[in-house]
């Protein structure tokens, strides 16, 4: 197994200029991961990105032909694609970690909360934050980096766009 390299984001909502830089910023991936809220940036990824890609839609993706959530398996791993909406995450993550472990996944990717996440124990959950409407306090756009090398070793990367605000 070669060194895999995909990147996450979420929360588009069909303003593609700081997607647009992410995606120069990002350099070279294997696999891109669009974890819902949409809202027309579909049309966008599918023109601009060229590597394989796996997307939801998200509570506000009313009019594209996404699954609500989807299971993939990379490099071995069982990851869980879903917006979040649905499993209370602005409470906090233990009802979507319950629903992971009924899953059997080794990772969960997560969106709607406009702010990044991670956690790595057992369990990788991670949410990249927004790419159009970040609501940490810096607000800066950010999305994420995975890569799994050759042993099967998982790294994380949150990456901030430029340093640019709305």
């Amino acid at each position: 197994m070669s060194k895999i390299r995909i990147m996450i984001v979420s929360d588009t909502h069909g303003n593609n200029r700081y997607l647009n830089k992410a995606l120069e910023e990002a350099g070279a991936f294997d696999l891109f991961l669009h974890l819902g809220d949409l809202e027309g940036s579909e049309h966008f990824i599918d023109a601009f990105v060229k590597s394989k890609k796996e997307m939801i839609a998200g509570n506000n993706d009313y009019y594209v032909d996404y699954p609500n959530e989807k299971i993939i398996e990379v490099a071995g791993y069982r990851i869980w694609m879903t917006h979040g909406h649905r499993y209370q995450v602005y409470t906090g993550v233990s009802f979507l970690r319950d629903a992971a472990i009924k899953k059997g996944v080794d990772i969960v990717l997560f969106g709607h909360i406009h702010q990044p996440y991670l956690e790595q124990e057992d369990l990788i959950i991670l949410n990249p934050g927004s790419i159009s409407l970040p609501r940490q306090s810096d607000r800066i756009p950010t999305y994420a980096i995975m890569e799994i090398d050759e042993q099967g070793e998982i790294s994380i990367a949150i990456k901030r766009v430029g340093q640019c605000r709305e």
